[in-house]
């Protein structure tokens, strides 16, 4: 995974200048990297955005102890999955490095509130979209069975038109990454989802 190599030096260089210990962790591929106005949509929660683009569930697992080291958050919000299924990997290959992925963080870090963001349904991936929803059924699932403060944060239905085909009004021209607007119904719906859970990441 050595292409991930400068963006992790990246998310090196953003920890080592930090000055107050994040509470709340945002961690996955670029839909996390570029939310740009994420500092200000969780200012309460002292957030860091450790996204990097083009990753994978399987590269956030790989690369968890290198970027995680030295943090002790209150809290960790998920984005991955997405790059997997565009690249081939199968929903069963992005479940069981879901699983890891939580494995890891409840070794590290105990019972904190961690939040997984469903994988979005983008217009440049609607050829996939049942993947998508099959990947989504069995980590919402697996995230009940677990029992702890693991929590599915649902976006996809909301990202659906009348139609039941992505918004584009959501979307960037591309049609893959999702605009501020997007943003703004992410971050809408990850509140929603903290209050009826009465999770309190602070």
């Amino acid at each position: 995974m050595f292409w991930y190599e400068e963006d992790i030096k990246c998310l090196e260089l953003i920890k080592a200048n930090v000055v107050k210990q994040p509470e709340l962790v945002f961690y996955g591929s670029s839909s996390i990297r570029m939310w740009s106005n994420l500092g200000n949509d969780f200012g309460q929660y002292h957030p860091i955005n450790l996204g990097f683009g083009g990753s994978t569930m399987a590269a956030c697992v790989w690369f968890f102890d290198r970027i995680m080291v030295s943090l002790q958050p209150k809290g960790m919000i998920l984005y991955a999955g997405d790059n997997d299924l565009g690249d081939g990997r199968h929903p069963e290959e992005v479940f069981i490095f879901f699983k890891q992925l939580i494995s890891n963080i409840r070794k590290n870090y105990g019972n904190i509130p961690v939040g997984y963001i469903s994988i979005k349904p983008s217009i440049r991936r609607f050829n996939i979209i049942e993947q998508i929803k099959f990947t989504n059924k069995i980590i919402a699932e697996e995230i009940e069975r677990m029992n702890d403060a693991t929590f599915f944060v649902n976006v996809y239905d909301q990202m659906l038109d009348e139609n039941k085909y992505p918004r584009r009004d959501l979307f960037e021209a591309e049609g893959l990454h999702i605009n501020d607007k997007g943003y703004a119904l992410w971050k809408r719906i990850i509140d929603e989802t903290l209050a009826s859970k009465s999770l309190h990441l602070i």
